[in-house]
């Protein structure tokens, strides 16, 4: 999918042992992009040649693309471990105050490392509803999926096909969207079928939900929100079936410089708008690093 953009990839050292593959493109202002669940840095491609006068710095998180995974820890440290890689990250990229990016499942590893480094960010873009806000609610297909023994058991014997992927995207409101983007499709197939990706991907699922929802020791709390004391941007689909508008606007509501925007979209708004999304990340990068 690369070759074909102007983007950059490399592979960093990171303190605690292993590698970590990044995609870069750009210039200016950085940005760092953390992907959600099932998926990888590949998944912000339709962004790149959209995004303007930033740099643009998309991460491969444990396990994922062509990153190591992390070392096994317990599910009470997985905010640890996600607010230390993203540390470790930072630090080899010599970037001390990026605003942060993520969708989905990196919106939550972004918010961890913000209310664990607030001094490191200087702004933070939430992409789609950002699970364990308050009132988001997992789609049925990812109670499954955590499900002890049962989705041990799916995932050995239920291999994903182009099928199976857009019938899972379909249940966050993106089946349509996705068969826009055909690579994007084989490499989401190619990163359900790598055993390696597979078990952290279910590893994360299994940490933060259990069969009838988010965990409650997992969920970001309203105080929580409260303390972000930096400019923060939600870009949120109207049909977003983790969280609906109105918990958008709630947690906008609750973040003191938050700016909210609803797109016609489902969990994965850069897949059906990425002009739009991609001007709108561009800009509030350039406007949160004082660049504008």
């Amino acid at each position: 999918m690369l070759p074909t953009t102007l983007a950059r990839r490399r592979h960093l050292p990171l303190r605690g042992g292993g590698r970590v593959h990044v995609v870069e493109a750009g210039e200016g202002p950085p940005a760092v992009f953390l992907h959600g669940t099932n998926t990888s840095a590949l998944s912000w491609v339709p962004l790149l040649g959209h995004l303007g006068d930033i740099r643009m710095i998309a991460v491969d998180r444990p396990g994922r693309g062509l990153s190591d995974p992390a070392p096994p820890s317990p599910r009470a440290g997985v905010r640890a471990a996600a607010v230390r890689f993203l540390d470790d990250v930072l630090t080899e990229l010599e970037i001390e105050c990026p605003t942060l990016v993520g969708q989905s499942g990196g919106g939550v590893c972004a918010l961890w490392y913000l209310l664990a480094h607030p001094e490191r960010v200087n702004g933070l873009v939430l992409v789609g509803s950002t699970p364990l806000l308050p009132g988001t609610r997992p789609p049925a297909p990812l109670r499954i999926a955590a499900t002890p023994v049962v989705g041990d058991l799916l995932s050995r014997l239920v291999k994903p096909t182009p099928k199976t992927v857009v019938r899972l995207l379909s249940s966050v409101g993106e089946g349509e969207t996705i068969l826009q983007h055909p690579q994007l499709l084989q490499a989401l197939v190619a990163g359900g079928n790598d055993p390696v990706a597979a078990d952290a991907d279910l590893d994360e699922l299994q940490a933060l939900i259990h069969p009838f929802g988010f965990r409650r020791s997992m969920r970001l709390r309203a105080d929580d929100l409260r303390t972000i004391d930096v400019p923060t941007l939600l870009i949120w689909g109207d049909h977003d079936p983790v969280g609906s508008v109105a918990v958008a606007r709630a947690a906008a509501g609750l973040i003191p410089n938050a700016h909210l925007e609803v797109l016609d979209a489902g969990h994965v708004p850069q897949l059906g708008h990425p002009n739009q999304t991609a001007d709108l990340v561009s800009s509030f990068v350039r406007r949160a690093q004082g660049q504008a």
